[in-house]
């Protein structure tokens, strides 16, 4: 890797290698990398949740962590790059304690998606991947994440927010900030950025009543469901195409 000019071109000199963490949290880190890898047949299996490791030390993937994750798994820097670049959840870049993503996919956005993207941005003064200066919201867009029903969907470190508006988003990210209590539409209690990567990377959540806390779909996901186990769909009211009384059948000129 070489470094560049402000104007983007390449000068020749090589990168010098990341720092290393410091003695007594390499250790820690170390201990926890352990317990990780023990857990697959191939170590390199536990390159993902060791990525959320050190993405919970620091709130992003650093090159400190990329390095301790080759290190620790036989593998070359190269890649670890790889897949620390590929995938979205890895931060590359300093990011805030609570990342407030916006469903701006297809039925989302026609539901209002992209109306409280545009209201944050504006309200918060941050781009797509920005963090706000005090460091504690990340505004991005998201893909879908499968709740279409309670559309337009807020995800806050990936807990729902569900049928937001943009007043009720703005409202949001402004408790988030101020350090007001947030409570999730449904699924486990808010939690940091960092304390969500250690939980992916799989330890446990010890906080009192978390793993408890669930939520379902709603009844618009279910349809389906019900349907495919042989439930009889709920009755409809279907009006004819020529507006006329219900039950009027429409002639054949007006069929056509």
């Amino acid at each position: 890797m070489t470094t560049s000019s402000p104007e983007g071109v390449g000068l020749g000199m090589p990168q010098l290698p990341p720092p290393d963490y410091p003695d007594d949290v390499r250790a820690r880190l170390e201990a926890d990398a352990r317990e990780v890898i023990a857990r697959y047949p191939d170590s390199r299996s536990a390159l993902l949740p060791l990525l959320h490791l050190v993405q919970s030390e620091e709130g992003h993937v650093t090159r400190t962590g990329m390095r301790f994750c080759a290190d620790v798994l036989a593998l070359t820097t190269a890649e670890v790059t790889a897949v620390a670049t590929f995938y979205s959840m890895y931060r590359r870049k300093p990011s805030g304690d609570y990342q407030v993503g916006v469903c701006t996919n297809t039925l989302c956005a026609v539901m209002g998606g992209d109306a409280i993207f545009e209201a944050l941005q504006e309200h918060l003064g941050v781009g797509n991947g920005e963090t706000t200066d005090d460091g504690k919201v990340t505004l991005e867009h998201i893909e879908c994440n499968a709740a279409c029903d309670f559309a337009p969907v807020v995800m806050v470190n990936w807990e729902f927010f569900d049928n937001q508006t943009p007043g009720s988003a703005k409202r949001l990210v402004d408790d988030l900030r101020s350090g007001a209590p947030v409570e999730p539409t449904r699924g486990a209690p808010l939690c940091t950025f960092k304390e969500t990567a250690r939980i992916l990377a799989g330890f446990p959540d010890e906080r009192p009543g978390a793993v408890d806390a669930t939520g379902g779909a709603g009844p618009a996901s279910l349809i389906g469901l019900r349907l495919a186990k042989g439930e009889a769909p709920p009755a409809r009211v279907v009006h004819p195409r020529a507006g006329g009384p219900e039950g009027t059948q429409p002639t054949a000129e007006e069929g056509e």
